[in-house]
């Protein structure tokens, strides 16, 4: 093999690796890189390039709207080489204190971070008394609900369904079906929190949610035309939009080695291949 069929063959087979986050989606305008503005994407691109003195794509697996936060979500990208050293200790070090890399893993040359992903589940709060503990985490909400009325409106949202009406407009997706596989609505005290879990989500469907069993919960939308929404018999794009900071992914679902991988069971994803 001559020089440069081996420099060919080394960046067509350079290691790949998931990079794991969680951010507080306050101050950025959404997770995927924009010009000028401040994104998750954008802020961790940048750390990344001085920290290896050359630039880093990343990859994202699943994005959220400026205000949303992350428990967890994910970037792919590949590097020249084996990753020795704490990257984790030292990007943290240099990042700001609302974004946080919690772990990175080598997986396969094939592996993606978006389309591999099995699920997502994502959790939005609404509290009802001002609470500066509370403040940039939920949608303060005065207002009584109704709690039988938002559990029976969650338990129709599951199910496989073309959820175009809840996606906001101008999306570049050609499929607006998702599986949903599990949706509730939870009370402790005097907050209310719905939790979601989907194979995918179209952009702004789970506030687009929040907002339409809000108005069920005050008795403003009946539980006959909710179900119409559901099963697209009304028409017509929803337009309640939930607040975005009330809005947290919470996980990112893998399956098989991708999975064993991310959690610990598995160490080394070149051991297999």
């Amino acid at each position: 093999m001559d020089y440069c069929t081996f420099v060919f063959y080394k960046l067509m087979h350079m290691p790949r690796y998931f990079i794991e986050v969680s951010y507080k989606g306050t101050s950025y305008s959404g997770f995927q890189v924009q010009e000028v503005v401040r994104t998750v994407q954008g802020e961790l691109e940048r750390v990344m390039a001085v920290y290896v003195r050359e630039p880093i794509g990343l990859t994202g697996s699943s994005r959220t709207d400026g205000g949303v936060h992350a428990l967890q979500n994910f970037f792919h990208f590949d590097w020249k080489e084996e990753i020795v050293g704490d990257w984790v200790y030292h990007l943290n070090a240099m990042l700001p204190g609302d974004l946080a890399v919690k772990g990175i893993y080598r997986v396969s040359e094939e592996a993606h971070c978006r389309f591999d992903a099995v699920s997502r589940e994502y959790e939005y709060t609404i509290y009802r008394r001002k609470d500066p503990f509370m403040e940039g985490w939920g949608w303060r909400y005065p207002y009584p609900l109704d709690g039988d009325l938002l559990k029976q409106a969650a338990r129709l949202v599951m199910g496989e369904y073309d959820f175009s009406a809840f996606c906001k407009r101008g999306v570049q997706v050609k499929n607006f079906v998702c599986k949903v596989e599990e949706s509730v609505w939870e009370q402790g005290g005097e907050q209310w929190v719905y939790r979601v879990r989907a194979n995918r989500f179209l952009r702004g469907m789970v506030r687009s949610l929040v907002g339409g069993m809000v108005r069920v919960g005050r008795g403003q939308l009946a539980i006959s035309e909710w179900e119409d929404l559901m099963e697209g018999r009304a028409g017509g794009a929803v337009r309640w939009l939930a607040p975005a900071e009330g809005l947290v992914l919470r996980r990112v679902g893998y399956a098989g080695k991708l999975a064993r991988i991310i959690t610990g069971e598995e160490k080394d994803a070149a051991a297999e291949e």
